[in-house]
């Protein structure tokens, strides 16, 4: 959509709530101010809803009777594809614990009633800016091509771009956003690998950077036998054995790993490590580690 269009296009605003007082007190405030309202009198309904349309925001009461405004908002962010959505609480409980429970659920804000309308609609604008800027990024890496997805620290997925998603469905057996879990690793060593056997396909997850206090960004690539060395035996310039001795370097073993991995002596590795430094102009495995890491990175 282009900018024009987007600048033309009415913000949607879901608002869930029990009482109907407030839902025409909102709605009429929404329409006023050049928003498009969608109501839902609870928390399931809400649900149901989101099922067939998508809101840019969402203004949701805390306590309602049946599924509450924090089981509802912690439903609704358990779909990795809703976890952009901006939610607003509101509610007439104002405590510190309160407010940390909606904000542990996943709510971006807290409003507390009687409701003040523009001090609500100057909140509503921030978090719509804010909720477009980061779609924007996220469509940056989706045209790039990026094979990109972020974990947290108990493997499960929060995010990845369409590629990802697409190379994912194909090589896993039922594959769902939701349940899907990477074994994360307790080392944040740039380049580390997790690899993933799936139906004679192999996926490799190349560990990038923390991005979040509970979110790990990975790089998500295709693998088969041979095809990392024989990128980087053009790439670098490199013999065959020289690119096998680098790709398991970047991947952290030891010589002594090396050595058993491809039935050569440690002794044989060290002169390989030798040649290669000297090719790639580096002093250490670890800056060759880098250099390979860095190669590899440019197909994705």
């Amino acid at each position: 959509m282009s900018d024009a269009a987007e600048s033309k296009r009415r913000d949607i605003i879901l608002v869930v709530d029990d009482t109907p007082d407030t839902l025409g007190l909102l709605t009429d405030a929404l329409e006023h101010a050049n928003l498009t309202a969608l109501v839902a009198t609870s928390g399931q309904a809400a649900l149901q809803l989101l099922d067939h349309a998508t809101p840019d925001l969402i203004l949701l009461d805390a306590i309602m009777p049946g599924l509450d405004g924090f089981e509802t908002c912690r439903r609704i962010k358990q779909n990795p594809s809703r976890l952009h959505l901006p939610i607003i609480f509101m509610t007439g409980l104002s405590e510190t614990e309160h407010v940390i429970r909606g904000l542990e659920a996943g709510g971006v804000d807290y409003v507390t009633k009687p409701i003040i309308i523009d001090e609500l609609l100057a909140r509503i604008r921030v978090h719509l800016t804010n909720a477009r800027i980061a779609h924007r990024a996220a469509a940056a890496l989706d045209a790039t091509g990026r094979y990109l997805l972020a974990i947290n620290a108990a493997g499960h997925l929060i995010w990845c771009t369409p590629q990802a998603e697409t190379l994912l469905r194909a090589s896993l057996n039922q594959f769902s956003p939701t349940s899907f879990t990477l074994p994360h690793t307790t080392s944040e060593r740039q380049g580390n690998v997790i690899t993933l056997k799936a139906n004679q396909r192999s996926l490799e997850f190349t560990y990038l950077s923390r991005t979040g206090p509970d979110e790990f960004l990975y790089r998500l690539t295709e693998t088969t036998a041979g095809q990392d060395e024989a990128f980087l035996r053009h790439y670098l310039s490199l013999t065959t054995r020289e690119a096998e001795v680098v790709i398991w370097i970047a991947r952290g073993k030891s010589n002594r790993d090396i050595s058993e991995i491809l039935g050569i002596s440690p002794r044989t590795v060290n002169k390989h490590l030798e040649q290669i430094f000297t090719k790639l102009g580096v002093e250490n495995r670890a800056s060759a580690a880098a250099l390979a890491t860095r190669a590899l990175a440019t197909r994705s």
